[in-house]
């Protein structure tokens, strides 16, 4: 990978130099650092402030891989998407990461791991979804404050139970990821497709296809009916052939061919399991207090004092689960609820 990709991703003119260039990086979140870090590759000569944004960039990166590699010796979480595929960049060249994303065995794991978080960071905002209905997994996201809030995004763990969530119908939740770590990254890729299917991919996921093209998928057939197995080969046709346009494939070529057959037999799948099914939707935990954390307890309590106020109280803190921010009673009747708890417990 050279700044020429750069260059063509940005649609920014070689000509203008490496000001125009970081200039349009401006537009994507995160995406200046990289490009700071290829300039810097290139010998280019940079300011103060420039050097020291990049230092912070890279400290970040680097937080993440020491917290990624303390949770999974002590909780077994591991990363998946942003972090191991910063890991195929070439030496020096920082790849945006806008968050830390780890899967856990079970829900006992993630919320020892969140709880870990908690207790060694400064963590302001904790966010829980329940994906499905039974089984349901948990989704929990942490916020902290970066060492400069002011110009710097902040700190975000998104640990979750499930790999890959789907799209709430004809695409399920698939809880674990093949072992094969590039393989995996190539349909951790295809997965985000799924997710903003009316978008193009952007310039971090082209150059997340460009790193993946080094790397050896000798068998793409195999390759290929992964990826359909995981019901993602309209996805990752569409991402390899949109990629194609903007830089060689090298092996992906070879995947992109052998993911034809399969494309049909999605789409028809799709169609057939969408109709007449319901929705699975996201409940999403609107916070209601922050708790003394329970370091007892392995996995989240529902308690329904009423239809109106499902309640999920976990080990750092308690929810009510509605489809949208509750009216003042609601939330009223919820903090009585716990109360009431309180005093029975």
């Amino acid at each position: 990978m050279n700044t020429a990709l750069l260059y063509r991703l940005l649609d920014a003119d070689p000509a203008a130099g490496p000001a125009e260039l970081l200039h349009r990086s401006r537009a994507g979140r995160h995406l200046p650092h990289l490009v700071l870090s290829a300039l810097v590759r290139d010998g280019v000569r940079m300011g103060a402030p420039a050097r020291a944004e990049l230092r912070r960039a890279r400290d970040r990166v680097a937080h993440y891989a020491r917290l990624a590699a303390d949770l999974a010796r002590s909780t077994g979480v591991r990363a998946i998407r942003g972090l191991p595929l910063a890991g195929y960049y070439p030496a020096g060249l920082l790849r945006p990461m806008d968050a830390l994303d780890l899967v856990a065995p079970d829900e006992a794991a993630l919320w020892q791991a969140v709880i870990r978080l908690v207790t060694d960071h400064p963590v302001e905002h904790i966010d829980v979804s329940l994906l499905g209905e039974r089984p349901h997994h948990t989704a929990v996201t942490l916020h902290w404050p970066a060492e400069d809030p002011l110009v710097d995004p902040w700190y975000r763990v998104h640990l979750t139970t499930a790999a890959l969530p789907g799209d709430g119908s004809a695409v399920p939740v698939r809880p674990y990821l093949v072992a094969d770590e590039h393989v995996e990254c190539l349909i951790a890729l295809a997965e985000s497709c799924l997710h903003r299917p009316a978008l193009p991919p952007g310039p971090v996921t082209l150059l997340d296809i460009a790193v993946l093209t080094s790397q050896p998928f000798a068998e793409p057939a195999e390759t290929a009916a992964v990826l359909a197995a995981y019901r993602l080969a309209p996805e990752a046709a569409a991402l390899l052939d949109h990629a194609a346009g903007h830089l060689p494939l090298g092996p992906l070529a070879a995947v992109r061919a052998e993911l034809a057959p399969a494309l049909g037999p999605e789409h028809r799948r799709r169609v057939e399991a969408a109709t007449g099914a319901r929705r699975s939707a996201t409940r999403r935990g609107t916070l209601l207090r922050r708790t003394v954390i329970r370091h007892a307890w392995d996995e989240a309590r529902f308690l329904t004092p009423s239809s109106d106020t499902p309640l999920l109280l976990t080990p750092v803190a308690d929810y009510l689960l509605a489809p949208a921010p509750p009216a003042s009673p609601t939330r009223t009747a919820a903090l009585q609820a716990l109360h009431h708890w309180d005093i029975l417990c």
